[in-house]
């Protein structure tokens, strides 16, 4: 079952309308094909009139949206042969960010990112997809290996931002994140970055200070969420719609800004959807990108990383 949200509503009254349709021809063979058919005409419409026109609000809506697919999703179809591997060898193993072995249409890539979890249970084991410091250091150990392997990175963010607890400040977060930071930056191999669903703060930074930034074209990316922003500049986080508008936290806006590179189409009405197509189209461009890198040096690479960074707001 599809979870709809708030500005949905008018699509989900038709396709409430539809099943209904269907339960009526399957019970009492009635033929309703051609009112179904036009229903459905409507409701295809309907969703790609909505989906064309939303605010930047909205998106940060589809991004959090609770079906949209997420790290363990798209490993499961765009990519083979997952080997994770677990813990920064120091403190222990963070399950909010995943990495390992992997295959992208046939090239072998280190695959690391942010997993949200499905449902409560899940949700809580992953930690929301909020990154502790072990969780960096494992990153930035993957990366390493990464780097002396020659095999390019490929990270897919997904996070409101860093777990902000006591006890990963205590255990040095703000100093992991500024190590993987580095450590995107260094990579003497290619490093592609997407952003899937929320880019939220450093958390995001981290694992996103890339060759080449992909953004799906409903995600969202900023250095703090609407609410927060809002709850800071005018002490309500009632004003988030507001606070997301003027951040442009959209893929649109970002690729303006030249702050990303590139977008990736989803299905109609978000990757939500139908998660199997998001993550075809979202390996297609990996692979188009990587493709575009592979013949760089690793000093070439490492150049034109930080002058892409050092452009941005330049």
């Amino acid at each position: 079952m599809i979870s709809y949200l708030d500005f949905e509503k008018p699509v989900a009254q038709l396709e409430e309308r539809i099943a209904q349709l269907r339960n009526v021809n399957a019970l009492h063979d009635v033929d309703v094909a051609q009112e179904i058919a036009r229903l459905e005409a409507k409701s295809t419409e309907l969703l790609a009139s909505t989906y064309a026109s939303l605010t930047p609000w909205q998106k940060t809506q589809v991004a959090r949206h609770p079906q949209r697919p997420h790290f363990r999703d798209y490993v499961a179809h765009a990519f083979t042969d997952f080997m994770p591997l677990g813990g920064d060898r120091l403190y222990g193993d963070d399950l909010a960010i995943m990495g390992g072995f992997a295959r992208l249409n046939g090239r072998r890539v280190m695959l690391i990112g942010h997993e949200k979890g499905n449902d409560t249970q899940s949700r809580i084991k992953h930690n929301f997809g909020m990154g502790k410091p072990e969780g960096y250091r494992k990153a930035i150990r993957l990366m390493e290996l990464a780097g002396r392997f020659g095999l390019p990175v490929v990270t897919l963010v997904d996070t409101s931002g860093a777990f902000p607890g006591i006890e990963a400040e205590e255990r040095g977060q703000a100093e992991a994140i500024a190590r993987s930071t580095e450590a995107c930056l260094a990579l003497p191999v290619p490093m592609i970055a997407a952003i899937v669903g929320e880019g939220g703060s450093g958390g995001a930074v981290a694992l996103a200070s890339a060759n080449r930034v992909l953004m799906m074209e409903h995600a969202v990316y900023s250095v703090i969420s609407p609410e927060g922003c809002a709850s800071i500049l005018w002490r309500t986080s009632e004003k988030a719609a507001d606070a997301a508008q003027a951040m442009k936290v959209t893929a649109q806006h970002l690729k303006r800004d030249n702050v990303i590179d590139r977008i990736v189409k989803e299905p109609l009405g978000g990757a939500q959807r139908d998660a199997a197509a998001a993550a075809r189209m979202l390996g297609d461009a990996l692979t188009e990108e990587l493709d575009g890198l592979s013949a760089k040096t690793g000093e070439q690479l490492i150049a034109v990383r930080e002058e892409r960074f050092l452009a941005i707001g330049g």
